[in-house]
C-alpha cells in the first residue's frame, strides 16, 4: 500500500504579525473638526501600518454641528482603515470615546484628540511603555500654553480624578491614552448618562502610566472646555464616581455637632455664674453657622439624588445614528 501523504500544518504569517505586533485601534471623537480631519488621517495613514500590521481609525462625530460627519464618510471611502459612527447629538468628549473603544476591534486602543495636539507620531511611545507591563498610559504635557487660572483648575481637577481612580502613579492625564482593550470588560456593564472615562478605566485595572510629551499647536478652533463646563466635570467626579462628599459633610457635621455642644455648655456655665447669656450677636452667629452647614450638607444630598434620578432614568451614555463600518 501507498503511504499517504501527511498534510503540512503551516501556521498563517498573519497570527505570527499579530504576536509580534497586536492591533491598534485609534479613536478620536470629533466636533466642530472638518478643517483638521484629512491632514490627521493622512499622519495617521503613514504612522499606523509601521506601527502595527492590523490596524483602524475609528472617528465618532459626536453630534458637531458642521461638516465634519461628510467629511467623516468621505474618509472612510477613500481610506479602507478609517470607520465613522455617527452619534445622535452631543453627548460629550468622554461618552464619544466611551462608544468608541467599545466599537474596537483590536488588542490595544489609543485615544486622541482631533485637533492635532496630539501627534500621531509619538503613539508609539505610548505602545512603548504599554509593553513594560501597564495597562493604561496616559501622555502627559512638559508644558502647557494656557491661562493660570485654566491651569490651576486642571491640574487640580487631574488630582481629584487621580486620587478617586486610586491611580498613584498618574498626578497628571490627558485624553491621549493607550489602553489595553481587555481592560472595557471591567465597565461592560455600565449604562449611564454621565461618563468620565478615566475613573471606568480604574474598574478594570490599577496598573497606570505615563509618559512625558510636548504639546503642539492647535490646528484650528478653540478648547470647548470652559470654565463652566470644567466645574460640571469636576461636580460629576465627585458625586457619580465617590461618597467622599458625603462623608465630608458628615464629618463637617460631626465636629459643628461638637461645636454646638461646647458652645451650649459654655452659655449653661455663664448663665449659672454670671447670672446673664450672651445677647442676639451669639444668638444669630450659631443659627447662621448651622444654618450654612445644614444648606451645605443638603447641596450634597441633592446633587447625589441627581445622578440618582439620571442613572434610574435609563439614559443611554450615547446611542448611534449611523455608521460607515464595512462588512
Amino acid at each position: 500500500m501507498e503511504a499517504r501523504e501527511q498534510p503540512i500544518s503551516v501556521a498563517p504569517v498573519s497570527s505570527k504579525l499579530e504576536e509580534l505586533a497586536p492591533g491598534v485601534s485609534v479613536i478620536v471623537p470629533v466636533y466642530r473638526s472638518e478643517r483638521t480631519l484629512p491632514q490627521l488621517v493622512e499622519l495617521l495613514a503613514g504612522v499606523l501600518p509601521v506601527l502595527a500590521p492590523r490596524h483602524e481609525l475609528i472617528l465618532v462625530n459626536d453630534g458637531s454641528p458642521d461638516g465634519s460627519w461628510l467629511v467623516i464618510e468621505q474618509l472612510a471611502k477613500t481610506h479602507g482603515f478609517v470607520r465613522g459612527i455617527s452619534l445622535m447629538r452631543n453627548y460629550g468628549q468622554h461618552n464619544a470615546t466611551l462608544c468608541g473603544v467599545r466599537a474596537a476591534r483590536y488588542d490595544i486602543c489609543i485615544t486622541m484628540d482631533d485637533d492635532l495636539q496630539h501627534a500621531p507620531e509619538d503613539i508609539h511611545v505610548l505602545l512603548d511603555k504599554l509593553r513594560e507591563g501597564h495597562d493604561v498610559v496616559y501622555g502627559v504635557w512638559v508644558e502647557r500654553r494656557r491661562s493660570w487660572w485654566r491651569s490651576l483648575f486642571a491640574t487640580l481637577s487631574k488630582r481629584a480624578v487621580a486620587w478617586v481612580m486610586g491611580a498613584n502613579t498618574v498626578r497628571d492625564m490627558s485624553a491621549f491614552r493607550a489602553i489595553r482593550t481587555q481592560v472595557r470588560r471591567g465597565f461592560r456593564t455600565f449604562d449611564g448618562p454621565d461618563v468620565l472615562l478615566d475613573v471606568l478605566l480604574s474598574w478594570g485595572t490599577s496598573r497606570f502610566a505615563a509618559v512625558a510629551l510636548r504639546e503642539r499647536d492647535r490646528a484650528a478652533g478653540h478648547s470647548n472646555y470652559t470654565f463652566w463646563k470644567l466645574v460640571k466635570t469636576s461636580l460629576l467626579m465627585l458625586t457619580s464616581y465617590t461618597t467622599a462628599p458625603l462623608r465630608f459633610a458628615n464629618f463637617v457635621g460631626l465636629c459643628l455637632t461638637v461645636f454646638g455642644v461646647l458652645a451650649f455648655g459654655r452659655v449653661v456655665y455663664i448663665y449659672f455664674i454670671e447670672g446673664s447669656i450672651p445677647g442676639f450677636s451669639f444668638l444669630a452667629a450659631t443659627i447662621l453657622l448651622f444654618g450654612g452647614v445644614q444648606l451645605f450638607a443638603l447641596g450634597i444630598i441633592g446633587e447625589y439624588l441627581a445622578r440618582i434620578f439620571e442613572r434610574a432614568s435609563g439614559r443611554p451614555p450615547y446611542s448611534i445614528g449611523h455608521t460607515t463600518t464595512r462588512e
